[in-house]
Formats: C-alpha cells, structure tokens, sequence
C-alpha cells in the first residue's frame, strides 16, 4: 500500500502552527519575527515527517531556456560564418545560447530541424538565407507562434520579419565600377544557378544589366558551375574550387577578357590562383572582383576589390529584431497584441583595392596622354 503523501498541513498540526507559518518558515520568509521556538518546532516537525517542499511554480516563459535556432545552408562560406558571427555577438552580451542547424542546402535535413522545433522549443528563429519555397509556409506558421528573421534576398515575399539584401544592386555596382575603368569584354563567376538559390541569379543580372544598360550585354560571359555541384556536401573549398576551375576554362575560351569577377570572394580567391597559375598579372593583364568584403580580402597579399554590404551587422540586427519581438509579447500594453513587420536593409558600397585596374589598352591610352 502506498504511503500517504506529506503535507504542510500535517507538518502545521504536528508543529502545532498554521500552515501559512509552515510555509513562511521553510522558505525563509521571515515577514514576521518567529520565535527561536516556533522554527525549532516547524524544521523539526518537517524532518520527522520526511515533508520536501514542493518545487518552486514559475511562470512558463521563465522557465524556458533562452535559446535561439539559426538556420544556416552551410557553415564553410565566410558569407555565413560572419552572419552568425553578428548574432553570437548580440547572444552572447545577452545570455542567449545558439543553436545552429546546418541544412547543407539538403531539403530532408531542413524539413527534419523545422519539425523539431516544437520539442527544442527555442524563444525565436534566424534563417541566414531564405528558406527553401516548399517551406515558407511552415515559417510563416512558426512566426505566429516565435519570432521569425529572415536575412533574406529582397524579392522573396515572407510575411515575416526580414533583415534584406538587394542581389540585384550588388551585381550592378561590381559591374559600374569595371565599366568605369573602362572594361569592355567581362566574366562572371558563379555557383550553380538554380531556382532554389535566386539571390545569386539576382547577383548575375543585377552584373548583365548594368552593362546591357551601356550597349555591352553582348561583351558579358556567364560561366556558373554545374547544378550537380549544390547537390554535393559543401566543403571547405567548394567556392574556391568553383572559381579555379571555371577561370581555367575560361582563359582557353575568351583570350579577349579583361576583368573576371566573382559572385562571392571565395570564389575570387579561386579566380585570383588559376590566374597566378597561368602567369596572369592582377591586375596588370586582368582585372578580378569579388563581392561580401569577408576578411581574407583585407589581407595585404591579396587586397581583394569587393562590394561591403555589412554583412556582421545584418547578423545583429537579426538578433535585435527578434529580441525586441521576445520582449513585446512580454509586456502587454493593450488587450490586442500589436503585429509589427520589420525590415532592414543596408546601402552596399564598393571597396576598391589592390586587384581592379584599366584594362591594358587604356593604360596604354593613358601613357600616351602623360608622355
């Protein structure tokens, strides 16, 4: 037969007290001053009946740990590792843990981490790309119930809060800035070009339009890697590679170039190195760019020119916008809980440095004119 379970009243009756005094005793709420006697008898009361205080009820949101999921594609591109950067930053003056899901842009392993939401149970979500179409409905879902961020490319419509990136005007002011010195026969380098990835699309035409805008559309090559390549667990060096190989067929196939830029500077950095290779001068024979500003293209060996679109600071907005939405569903100001959409969104500027040049025949032109 079970024993009986102990309470405060039975300790109350043995100590012979009220229960309220029970209570004030045990827990060290002395509000009112106690004889020696009183909590002598109570403590001694409790021991003999074996009586354990219940737990502490706490409030639910209390109780949960403060904890935010971000959602990556990888975890090897500079581009995400500084996104993630920016909100450990913000998480860590905070005491908020991070727990990342690293999807390898693999449709089963998001599906599986969106499905495990409900038993993390996380205060809110960062996805640092977007998420893939088949489940933007499943993270508008979510955002009604947790803060939702999105760093997103600005043509994607969520109904959720978005720290957003305007591809399109990356790509235009790679291209501005190599017309401007006069380039006339051009590549572009990017990873694979699929619908599940349009912000680098939107990179690329944002690049094709700004030179079809001054009659040279036709002077533009596109080189991107094989979808097949995105199927692949990314390594450390997919975008290196990437950038290496595509130069190399390039330089067999267009002797007329002059500039080659990269969608991201990982694969800049590919493109330098085949050029180093095959005995190019950077930026003497060809001019190279890149585009994010991550922190290999600071070095001065390399002193890559590159597009800055502040990509640490998009990670801490991301932070801060969920973190003022934990905060607002905290503190009720009115019966009606307010619904707010936030957007961010950064001017992107170019950082030119030691890698973009005139091409060759305007140098020759601008020698002529100083002798």
């Amino acid at each position: 037969m079970s024993r009986k379970k102990v309470t405060s009243s039975d300790v109350a009756k043995r100590a012979g007290v009220s229960q309220a005094t029970v209570s004030m005793v045990l827990n060290k709420k002395y509000n009112v001053s106690f004889s020696k006697e009183v909590i002598q008898n109570v403590e001694q009361a409790a021991a003999e009946l074996g009586y354990v205080l219940p737990k502490r009820k706490v409030q639910r949101e209390e109780r949960r740990e403060k904890l935010l999921v971000v959602i990556s594609p990888n975890l090897t591109n500079p581009y995400y590792v500084m996104l993630l950067q920016g909100i450990e930053s913000r998480a860590t003056e905070q005491g908020y843990g991070i727990f990342v899901c690293n999807t390898q842009r693999d449709l089963k392993l998001e599906e599986r981490y969106l499905k495990m939401m409900s038993d993390i149970n996380p205060q809110g979500i960062i996805y640092i790309c977007n998420p893939s179409k088949c489940f933007m409905g499943k993270v508008e879902e979510l955002s009604k119930k947790i803060p939702v961020v999105v760093i997103n490319n600005q043509d994607e419509k969520l109904n959720v809060d978005a720290v957003e990136l305007d591809n399109s005007k990356l790509g235009r002011l790679m291209a501005r800035h190599l017309i401007e010195l006069g380039h006339r026969h051009v590549a572009y380098i990017a990873s694979p070009l699929t619908v599940r990835q349009k912000q680098r699309s939107r990179r690329v035409e944002g690049f094709l339009a700004e030179f079809q805008s001054v009659g040279l559309g036709e002077n533009v090559i596109i080189k991107a890697a094989d979808e097949r390549t995105d199927a692949d667990i990314p390594g450390i060096d997919s975008e290196y590679r990437i950038g290496y190989d595509l130069t190399k067929e390039l330089l067999k196939e267009h002797k007329e170039l002059t500039a080659i830029a990269g969608l991201n500077d990982m694969i800049a950095f590919g493109i330098l190195d085949a050029l180093h290779d095959e005995k190019y001068k950077v930026p003497g024979d060809m001019s190279v760019m890149g585009c994010d500003n991550t922190l290999f293209a600071k070095v001065k060996k390399v002193s890559l020119t590159t597009i800055e679109h502040f990509v640490i600071y998009k990670g801490m907005d991301a932070f801060d916008i969920i973190t003022k939405k934990i905060n607002s569903r905290r503190k009720k100001y009115t019966e009606i809980e307010p619904v707010s959409i936030y957007h961010v969104e950064y001017e992107p500027r170019i950082v030119v440095r030691g890698t973009t040049s005139y091409p060759p025949s305007e140098k020759r032109k601008i020698n002529k004119k100083q002798k």
